[in-house]
């Protein structure tokens, strides 16, 4: 029998200073069992980085055809495609093409992440961001997550304060182009 997705729930305050978004709200995050902990809390920012009208999180692993944290108008059309980790850039020329913007949030080494894309073909790639954070800030936090998480987030001039369980922990977002 296949081992099932665990369920984790986040009570997020978030104060987004930099864009103007002050919002409440629950979500429940699936971590599929190949996903690991690190994984899902870059995709759990990403989301809150990006937090608009019409956020949603994809199927995630299951799904090839859709970025980890999709945005969509009240037509259905995907707005922002906002992938998490180390994609290829063959997802990445895919989501350039489907979507407005197309963003890339790592836990990992951006210049690692980004090297395999050089030479590469991927739509108006000089359009595309990656994200990252101070190195050890995701191996941090990590261990403070649980089941039932309460966290807060302010993000002030691209720093980012992430209260997770009471453990208050700062990091930088850093900014890469690809051009």
């Amino acid at each position: 029998m296949a081992i099932g997705a665990t369920i984790h729930t986040f009570d997020v305050q978030l104060a987004d200073t930099d864009r103007g978004v002050y919002e409440d709200y629950s979500l429940r995050v699936a971590r599929h069992p190949s996903e690991t902990d690190a994984y899902m809390l870059t995709r759990l920012l990403a989301y809150e980085l990006e937090f608009t009208e019409g956020v949603a999180f994809s199927e995630g692993l299951s799904s090839t055809d859709e970025p980890a944290v999709v945005v969509r108008d009240l037509t259905g059309r995907i707005t922002g495609w906002i992938e998490v980790g180390a994609p290829d850039a063959e997802r990445l020329h895919y989501g350039s093409r489907l979507a407005d913007r197309t963003v890339v949030y790592t836990h990992r080494d951006p210049a690692k992440v980004m090297a395999p894309w050089e030479g590469k073909r991927i739509h108006r790639a000089e359009d595309i961001r990656v994200y990252s954070f101070d190195p050890g800030f995701i191996e941090s936090a990590v261990p403070l997550l649980e089941r039932r998480n309460t966290v807060t987030m302010t993000v002030t001039e691209q720093v980012l304060y992430l209260d997770l369980n009471g453990t208050t922990l700062t990091t930088t977002i850093h900014e890469h182009e690809l051009g």
